[in-house]
């Protein structure tokens, strides 16, 4: 097998391999649940309508008319509907959507599956790339990244009609021209990333610094003044553009409070929700949730004893940051913690100087377990994540 990875059309051919079938494992089990449970419960339910359905219709809806004609069935958190609701969700994955549906013969639905699965691939070998240039780095540390990702417990939101991939995919390549220093590169990707995500104020603070620092050693360096200049563009816009049609500088926030009652609290509303669910559990998607929070955490302590690049561990800290620090939905916190991909870095090192036999081992737990977490999220867990 090593000998056949020296090839490259081979080596670059498995980082794609390992994602998709990581995900149709996932995929399989999900299909598993659903049979399971509409014979239990005597309900039609698909995988495909599961793949589909909570943020995932927002985004079909807003592909198919733009924010002023999406679905009146759609509502945010309460129930409610009015004309600033969709604005709570960004352009960039609708967009790229109706670019894929213009082509014949192509519907929004089968656009927005293949925008994930392609958003997917990117992002796949841009983890490849990040294992092999971080310091201590190599092509084994590269594959276990991205099988590492790809079985995050929360990772059957890659294959939804969401937009975690998309965001995920220009993260990572900012992240990668972060490390190689091609900071056009960065500042690029990081600047689309700001028009699928508010995630992307994370990647901003950490390729604006890394630039910053790069400047400090050479004032005369023209790319990194480019880089640190375009990152913010994209999140910027958007919040803009939201602001002129709202009436409100805050104009985006406001509409997630009133939506969906999500605002920085500085982690009170989570901290109150782990103690409780630790003390009493009552599901397990919701204790699976709290538990994966203080994995988080650790892996953060974690990522400077191993002295990880600080730009990768102030990525990480600040979708940490973002999810802990928020009191919105709790069910969905699990899912808002796959950008923080750079807290797995470490143990992608670690793993790839472990024998084969304990690497497949640790492996195939993680993708089972993501496998299982993603269909009872699904399939079983009956509200929002």
């Amino acid at each position: 097998m090593a000998e056949a990875l020296r090839h490259p059309a081979a080596l670059w051919a498995v980082p794609a391999l390992i994602y998709l079938f990581v995900r149709q494992v996932g995929l399989y089990v999900l299909q598993l649940v659903v049979e399971y449970q509409n014979k239990l419960h005597g309900t039609t339910n698909t995988s495909l309508g599961e793949l589909k359905s909570w943020d995932g219709e927002w985004f079909l809806g807003i592909a198919a008319g733009g924010y002023d004609d999406v679905p009146i069935r759609l509502t945010d958190a309460a129930g409610r509907r009015s004309a600033e609701t969709p604005l709570a969700f960004f352009p960039g994955y609708p967009a790229l959507i109706r670019w894929v549906d213009s082509l014949p013969s192509v519907s929004v639905e089968g656009a927005a599956f293949a925008v994930s699965l392609i958003s997917g691939l990117f992002c796949a070998y841009g983890l490849f790339v990040l294992g092999r240039s971080v310091r201590g780095g190599s092509t084994r540390t590269g594959l276990i990244l991205v099988t590492l990702f790809s079985a995050s417990p929360m990772a059957v939101v890659l294959s939804m009609t969401y937009s975690e991939a998309t965001f995920c995919a220009f993260a990572v390549w900012a992240l990668v021209g972060v490390v190689k220093k091609q900071w056009i590169l960065a500042g690029v990707c990081c600047s689309a990333a700001g028009l699928v995500r508010p995630t992307a104020g994370a990647l901003i603070a950490a390729v604006v610094l890394a630039a910053l620092v790069a400047l400090i050693a050479d004032r005369r360096d023209w790319r990194a003044w480019a880089g640190a200049l375009i990152a913010p563009l994209g999140l910027l816009a958007y919040l803009g553009w939201v602001a002129f049609r709202t009436g409100d500088l805050a104009g985006w926030f406001g509409v997630q409070q009133r939506g969906w009652g999500s605002k920085f609290d500085g982690g009170a509303a989570t901290l109150k929700f782990a103690f409780e669910h630790l003390g009493n559990p009552r599901s397990e998607l919701e204790t699976g949730t709290v538990w994966l929070l203080i994995l988080a955490v650790v892996l953060v302590f974690y990522a400077f004893q191993r002295r990880l690049e600080w730009p990768l561990i102030v990525y990480g800290i600040g979708v940490l940051i973002m999810d802990i620090g928020s009191n919105g939905l709790m069910n969905s916190k699990a899912r808002l913690l796959l950008p923080a991909f750079t807290l797995l870095v470490p143990l992608a090192l670690v793993l790839a100087r472990r024998r084969l036999s304990t690497v497949l081992t640790v492996l195939g737990v993680a993708i089972l377990f993501s496998a299982w977490f993603g269909a009872y999220a699904l399939a079983v867990w009956q509200y929002a994540i």
